[in-house]
């Protein structure tokens, strides 16, 4: 592709007028240096975006082969970067596979040939060794988040699965943390490094990080005392266990907030459901584990909690980086209890007093959840039309709609739902009966 057109598409379609510095220093260096690119920002800075560039730049016309090849550690990772590519992948097909995902959705979507893939290494290596897919003629790789996929352990999945791409000529590594050692399978061809994890803004740098003191070594009071405090926005809650990720939200929706919940014990579907509502304001608290610390696509996030002290200072640096996002500012607040001591790598800015008031704000949207979706033939504007035409609200009045493979979702005002929902229910969208609810 141009990279006229790449960036044409990146305006009109994600509402990118212009590339920052780490992202045009990376697409100058894959253009000129003829090698692999072997990128190092930190979290928030746009990564997805240069190596898709990149990727983009190097592309053949779709020719019904395989031509490259994306493997990010987790399987929201993989759907944040398989959005973008599909958003500037103009007549390219692109196909996600991952774990969670329908084997058999994913194993039709390989029998016509996708350009790209984008995938976990261990879901890519069994559509391999099912022969539904042939990697041999693979040219281009990403490997994303790489110091993730050799800490979940990866390592063994992704040497087989290179092994099967002999005429591989160009890759691409993205990580917000250096590598001590590259790994040999890699194979790396007079590779270029760029490094901008020590450039001045930093996300880290436009973070307010607080420090809230619990009288108890039980936190939820003061949890609650500080969301009340908050100004309006949106806040993720970090803590370090799934049990205590479960309590703090059963806590907060008794008492009245917009909560959701996310972690690794939940259904792939519920914790796209969850991400989802945050985006399009149906919720304005997220409690989760460390999970959602990397690889979500979720818009601007005013407010981290650190319910916990995390267990590490990257996964403090993770936490905090869904907040701060490109170039703005956001808040980190880490609960402590009596006596617990801070590790050196936490440094506090500033003590904050709490000052709760009223009662618990709700989320100013409500979602709508239809049982139907991609595979059912339902676009985005056939859910946008049927609800303005039938639910008695115009376009304009309808928020962010999400379409997945079996589902989608669709917010509306709160204070309008119920009366769309009752409308919507006895409609048929594209003549079709589909079976619609409201999501609490």
């Amino acid at each position: 592709m141009k990279e006229t057109d790449i960036i044409r598409l990146a305006k009109e379609r994600m509402g990118i007028d212009t590339l920052n510095d780490m992202q045009q220093a990376a697409l100058n260096t894959w253009k000129t240096g003829g090698g692999d690119l072997v990128l190092y920002s930190p979290t928030g800075t746009g990564k997805t975006l240069a190596f898709a560039l990149c990727l983009l730049q190097a592309l053949k016309p779709p020719m019904q082969r395989l031509q490259a090849v994306v493997m990010a550690p987790s399987r929201e990772l993989v759907m944040q970067t398989a959005q973008v590519l599909r958003s500037l992948a103009v007549d390219y097909k692109v196909t996600a596979c991952y774990g969670g995902h329908a084997v058999a959705d994913e194993k039709a979507s390989l029998a016509v040939t996708p350009d790209i893939i984008v995938a976990t290494p261990g879901r890519l290596l069994d559509h391999h060794k099912r022969g539904h897919i042939d990697l041999s003629g693979t040219r281009l790789l990403v490997l994303d988040e790489m110091d993730k996929a050799l800490e979940l352990g990866f390592e063994d999945e992704m040497r087989q699965i290179l092994r099967q791409m002999p005429r591989l000529n160009r890759r691409i590594l993205a990580s917000a943390t250096v590598l001590d050692v590259m790994p040999d399978y890699v194979r790396l061809h007079n590779p270029f490094t760029l490094n901008v994890l020590e450039q001045s803004d930093q996300p880290a740098e436009r973070i307010r990080v607080w420090q809230v003191e619990s009288s108890n070594k039980d936190k939820l009071d003061t949890l609650r005392q500080l969301l009340l405090s908050l100004d309006q926005g949106k806040a993720i809650v970090f803590a370090n266990f799934r049990e205590s990720v479960e309590r703090i939200h059963q806590a907060l929706v008794k008492w009245g907030f917009s909560a959701g919940i996310y972690h690794g014990a939940l259904e792939q579907q519920q914790r796209e459901t969850a991400v989802a509502m945050l985006n399009n304001g149906s919720i304005n608290v997220l409690v989760s584990t460390d999970l959602a610390s990397r690889g979500l696509d979720i818009d601007t996030v005013e407010h981290i909690i650190h319910y916990h002290v995390p267990v590490n200072e990257q996964a403090y640096i993770h936490r905090n980086g869904r907040t701060a996002r490109v170039d703005a500012t956001g808040n980190a607040y880490v609960i402590t209890a009596p006596d617990e001591v801070l590790p050196e790598w936490l440094s506090i800015d500033e003590p904050f007093a709490l000052h709760p008031s009223g009662k618990p704000s709700r989320a100013p949207m409500a979602t709508l959840y239809f049982q139907a979706g991609k595979k059912e033939k339902l676009s985005r504007g056939d859910i946008m039309g049927f609800i303005a035409n039938n639910g008695a609200i115009a376009p304009g009045g309808i928020g962010r709609i999400d379409v997945r493979d079996h589902y989608s979702l669709a917010a509306v005002p709160r204070a309008m739902a119920q009366n769309v929902l009752a409308l919507l229910v006895t409609a048929r969208i594209k003549g079709k009966k589909v079976r619609i609810s409201l999501l609490k």
